[in-house]
């Protein structure tokens, strides 16, 4: 499989390769050197942080939560609109 860097150094990970490696929207790799010149990618287990309040993207995450949502509700969502519902300066378009 080959695909094509962009511009910006960018690359699209081949789908049977994302589903090999369990990839998913937001997860993380490492690329490391092997001893024979090749480079390797490798995904990252995230750690698990204690009382840490999971982030917008994590609530959704392979729990098809967005699909009971409207545009606009799933657009909020993503765009973090709720966490700046109580900020005086901030107002949301409708």
């Amino acid at each position: 499989m080959s695909t094509t860097v962009t511009s910006k150094g960018q690359v699209t990970i081949p789908k049977p390769l994302r589903d090999y490696l369990g990839l998913e929207p937001g997860s993380r790799v490492d690329f490391a050197y092997t001893a024979d010149g090749q480079v390797v990618l490798r995904p990252v287990k995230p750690a698990k942080k204690a009382g840490k309040k999971p982030s917008r993207f994590d609530a959704l995450r392979g729990s098809g939560k967005g699909l009971g949502m409207s545009t606009d509700e799933y657009m909020n969502l993503i765009r973090g609109y709720d966490e700046d519902k109580d900020d005086p300066g901030f107002q949301n378009a409708k």
